[in-house]
């Protein structure tokens, strides 16, 4: 008899795998033994246990880490930026816990949603939040590196690609000792390039990507769009506050193989003062289910 638990912590102990592949296959093994989302399995396999976070007034149930990495007003702001279509077919790379393909498949009743994780405990989460959601019949986790999205995915089977990468390149930045987190916003496992690629592969012909990323780097982010034909349409600087001079972070919109017009969108403020969100994130946080605009 295979014990979950133990499989699990072998696995979770490797700090970086030497074979992608083996890894992706290891993990799939390890991941099949759960039949459910049961919830002492889950607090076995993390080491720090998680915490069981709702949004939009308790519709929506979110498992995440305790002490690991944990999401933020950027996937918020992302899974409310994009426009799918009605009955899209969606991919989100390095979904982590699942957070933003969940708040997509609360918002779009119709759509049909792939996310890619490739840290085990994370990619345990999203499929445990799947099931307690109820989207098993829409939604589906791979446990991958997104560097071999060619070998698990179809080429431009996809209508929307979302991804909110890491925001260090391997080397720079302060690095986290916790190693959840340091894969998580560090390109340790992939590179911002990568994930580039990555959505460059999946997305249809004239079909979306939308990537949230530091503002700082939005030049890189820019010029590596630009390089696998995924062109800019819409951009929204986030700041912190209209007190602030530099925004924060940047949300990208690009089609592929698109024309040259991009729509620059008022931005978007984050808090009225320290602590106390504007009445527009707010929003984000409360707002029920709703059509996507095509």
């Amino acid at each position: 008899m295979v014990n979950i638990t133990d499989e699990l912590s072998r696995f979770l102990s490797y700090p970086v795998p030497y074979s992608c592949v083996a890894w992706a296959a290891a993990m799939e093994l390890v991941l099949s033994l759960l039949s459910s989302a049961d919830t002492a399995v889950m607090q076995a396999a993390c080491a720090g246990g998680h915490s069981a976070d709702t949004l939009f007034g308790g519709e929506l149930f979110c498992h995440q880490p305790l002490h690991g990495y944990r999401f933020s007003v950027d996937a918020v702001l992302l899974a409310h930026f994009v426009r799918p279509r009605h009955d899209g077919r969606i991919l989100d790379l390095g979904c982590g816990c699942g957070v933003v393909a969940l708040i997509l498949a609360y918002r779009c009743p119709t759509c049909t949603l792939v996310g890619i994780e490739y840290q085990a405990e994370l990619a345990l989460l999203a499929r445990a939040n799947v099931d307690r959601n109820g989207f098993q019949e829409r939604m589906q986790v791979l446990a991958a590196n997104v560097r071999q999205v060619s070998a698990i995915l179809a080429p431009e089977s996809f209508d929307l690609v979302v991804c909110n990468p890491p925001y260090f390149s391997e080397g720079r930045g302060r690095i986290s000792q916790d190693v959840q987190v340091a894969q998580a916003r560090h390109g340790l496992l992939a590179s911002l390039d990568d994930f580039v690629c990555a959505a460059a592969f999946a997305v249809k012909n004239r079909g979306r990507v939308v990537f949230i990323f530091p503002a700082s780097g939005q030049a890189q982010l820019q010029q590596l769009l630009l390089a696998r034909r995924l062109v800019p349409k819409r951009i929204q600087m986030i700041y912190s506050s209209s007190t602030r001079e530099n925004a924060r972070l940047v949300l990208v919109e690009a089609m592929k193989n698109g024309g040259a017009d991009c729509q620059v969108l008022p931005p978007f403020y984050l808090y009225t003062q320290p602590g106390v969100y504007s009445e527009a994130m707010q929003r984000l946080y409360q707002e029920g289910r709703c059509w996507p605009k095509c």
